[in-house]
């Protein structure tokens, strides 16, 4: 079922995208010129879905590369509970074992006796 929803969403997707490429064939001029000055620092020429593809992937990168660093601090204070649980749960074993040592025997019957 999974396996179908996912095709089911990903066929438009790509559909639509593969029609926006055919229809933006035409080619642009990309310029990366930050200062003016003697001349650009980089200049090519590219289809104009290429230069659109490449930012949304850019854009999707750079997103999820912020997202994940913000989230640090929340990831760390998850590693760091896990360590203190493991921590106490050890403890609390370790505190069982020296308590059923101390502890007497339990009485037992024994079997011949009614």
């Amino acid at each position: 079922m999974k396996t179908f929803l996912k095709w089911l969403f990903l066929t438009p997707l790509g559909l639509i995208l593969l029609g926006l490429a055919v229809a933006n064939r035409d080619m642009v001029r990309v310029v990366l010129d930050p200062l003016p000055g003697n001349g650009p620092l980089f200049e090519t020429q590219a289809p104009l879905f290429l230069v659109a593809f490449a930012a949304a992937i850019l854009g999707i990168v750079a997103g999820s590369f912020v997202t994940w660093w913000s989230q640090g601090r929340h990831r760390r204070a998850a590693r760091l509970a896990h360590a203190e649980t493991e921590r106490l749960r050890q403890e609390a074993a370790r505190l069982r074992s020296d308590l059923a040592s101390r502890l007497p025997a339990p009485f037992e019957r024994p079997r011949d006796a009614a």
